[in-house]
């Protein structure tokens, strides 16, 4: 039983798995359970997982930083759980890392990719939405290629509500000529979102078999505007980790 977590930037996700991911495309369904922890709750971590079945190891990747890390640490050892910590390699579970420096890319890219490898063996974009967007190809020999930053969804919002006199934090709806303040902002947010997953996209629209694989907490403010084959897993990083914790 593996206990994968996955530190972002802005929340902890964690699940516990029992069960394999043998099998190309497994689904969720072996996830005995799964939680999300604010980091102003992070305290109650350790009562979240003593209320489950004791985890033979857990697998982590950690953005958040230092602190996070230290209290995830202190938690697992509390609960006398075994602590793989995640970082990017050369190559691992059948991905390869083409970045320039393999070990700069962010833990949780690399467990999507690997996740992302494990769920679909043809080529795909590998879309996670969160605080920031990240868009990343990988192409039918595992081969990570590289790949986009952007601010995610509500940054961008944030940021025009912080930046801009007149222009506040909206709360809109997606249409595709707003006639309003609050549609415009939040339709052209989503617009630059869905454009640079479609540019992005295009460059292995050709290939066979090719997937946009969508993850990620604001997966489902994009996921139905987007024009390609694309399948949303929830849980990529956390598949990713089980795997690599295997």
């Amino acid at each position: 039983m593996i206990l994968a977590i996955d530190c972002g930037n802005s929340r902890l996700k964690w699940g516990l798995r029992t069960g394999g991911l043998h099998t190309e495309g497994a689904s969720s369904d072996a996830w005995l359970a799964q939680g999300i922890v604010e980091y102003v709750d992070i305290a109650s971590l350790v009562d979240l997982l003593r209320a489950q079945p004791r985890a033979q190891r857990a697998v982590v990747a950690n953005v958040a930083g230092e602190k996070i890390m230290a209290l995830v640490r202190d938690t697992l050892a509390l609960l006398e759980i075994p602590a793989m910590w995640v970082q990017s390699q050369v190559e691992q579970c059948g991905v390869k890392n083409f970045y320039e420096t393999p070990t700069q890319l962010g833990a949780d890219r690399w467990a999507a990719l690997i996740g992302a490898r494990q769920q679909h063996s043809a080529a795909c974009l590998v879309v996670c939405c969160g605080t920031a967007t990240t868009m990343d190809v990988l192409d039918a020999d595992g081969n990570f290629q590289g790949g986009l930053i952007l601010p995610g969804v509500d940054l961008m919002l944030q940021a025009l509500a912080h930046n801009t006199a007149q222009l506040p934090y909206a709360d809109g709806k997606f249409t595709g000529l707003p006639r309003n303040t609050a549609d415009a902002i939040v339709s052209g947010c989503l617009h630059a979102q869905v454009g640079a997953v479609e540019r992005m996209y295009a460059q292995v629209a050709d290939l066979p078999e090719a997937l946009c694989i969508v993850s990620g907490g604001g997966a489902d403010k994009i996921f139905d505007l987007l024009r390609m084959p694309k399948r949303h897993i929830a849980s990529l990083v956390l598949i990713g980790l089980v795997q690599i914790g295997q």
